[in-house]
């Protein structure tokens, strides 16, 4: 939620992610090579919000009980980014926004490469 009552619904596999403006080195630790940096094909930044996940096909039930109620919700296979996280992804298939004032990258999940997450820092 943003500070004028707006609420962002991420579609699908997408990411919202908040760039981390001084991307050379990880929360964990890791150093992206100078050529990487350079080229700006690898980025990292702060998992803000996550999509329900892959739309799961609809099963077929029209032959199992016509009597029964139908069942038409959409079914999802969850992502594995979780709200917290410090994603590394492919900054080419990035989509830049910006809210109120602060830029945020819209990035499919399957472009994620690594997910650092806080629970694994502190083992």
């Amino acid at each position: 939620m943003f500070k004028n009552g707006k609420e962002i619904i991420l579609v699908g596999d997408r990411v919202l992610i908040e760039p981390d403006i001084n991307h050379s080195k990880t929360p964990s630790g890791l150093y992206l090579p100078p050529g990487v940096k350079e080229k700006e094909t690898v980025q990292g930044g702060h998992v803000v919000k996550v999509g329900p996940g892959l739309p799961l096909p609809l099963p077929d039930d029209s032959n199992d009980e016509p009597w029964a109620p139908e069942n038409k919700e959409p079914q999802y296979l969850p992502l594995q980014a979780e709200e917290g996280d410090y994603a590394i992804f492919l900054r080419k298939y990035a989509i830049e926004i910006e809210l109120e004032g602060k830029k945020y990258l819209i990035v499919p999940h399957s472009y994620i490469l690594v997910l650092i997450r806080e629970d694994f820092l502190k083992e």
